[in-house]
């Protein structure tokens, strides 16, 4: 895994995220790949593993539906220059990958794990002992790697090892299942857990999407 080019890698990324989004698959550009994702604040997204600026201002001088995503896997300060009016940063990430080994995942007092499989995509559900939601997260299988997507702790369970004990679930999973490495982007926050997980950064992604004001509409 550690010679898999950047561009190897996010496709890997991509073959797992629609299948845990259950989006179209993707569709192949010069510069990377359109995914139609078709909800009303993610219609599409372009993802761009190699962003050049000439690439990107010629993306962003053609996009006119609010909700067009753009997965830059570039530091934020070198792409954000070559965006204009109506992007907005939806912060930095991470690509990151791990060679999956079995994983103890068992649940702290007061707290249930749920875990199931279905159509690809392999979900984890922590609840209170009273079924209160408290966290979640998921995997989609892609050949011989899976992706983890949507990893989520609510606020007031938060510092309680709750992200470790579904990662820790969902790799384990994916290591039953005959996965040998998993793939994921992260936030700054997630990245620490996931790091302690023996995960490793391998690019920064910028994240932006077209979002113009009512003024630019009208116009």
């Amino acid at each position: 895994m550690s010679d898999t080019g950047l561009t190897e890698l996010v496709r890997m990324w991509i073959d797992g995220w629609v299948v845990s989004r259950g989006s179209s698959d993707p569709i192949d550009e010069p510069w990377g790949w359109t995914i139609d994702v078709g909800q009303p604040t993610h219609v599409a997204r372009h993802v761009l593993p190699e962003p050049t600026e000439a690439d990107v201002r010629k993306i962003a001088a053609a996009t006119t539906a609010p909700g067009t995503w753009l997965k830059l896997f570039a530091e934020d300060e070198v792409v954000l220059p070559w965006l204009g009016a109506g992007w907005r940063h939806a912060g930095a990430g991470f690509l990151m990958t791990c060679r999956l080994k079995p994983e103890r995942a068992q649940a702290p007092a007061g707290y249930t794990l749920t875990r199931w499989s279905r159509g690809g995509v392999t979900r984890v559900l922590v609840r209170t002992r009273e079924g209160h939601f408290a966290a979640r997260g998921q995997i989609a299988r892609a050949g011989g790697h899976v992706v983890v997507d949507q990893i989520e702790t609510a606020p007031e369970h938060q510092r309680k090892g709750l992200g470790g004990l579904v990662m820790r679930s969902l790799q384990s999973a994916a290591h039953e299942a005959g996965a040998t490495t998993g793939v994921l982007v992260g936030t700054p926050d997630g990245r620490a857990l996931y790091s302690s997980l023996g995960w490793t950064t391998r690019s920064p992604m910028a994240s932006l999407w077209y979002e113009p004001s009512d003024a630019a509409l009208a116009e």
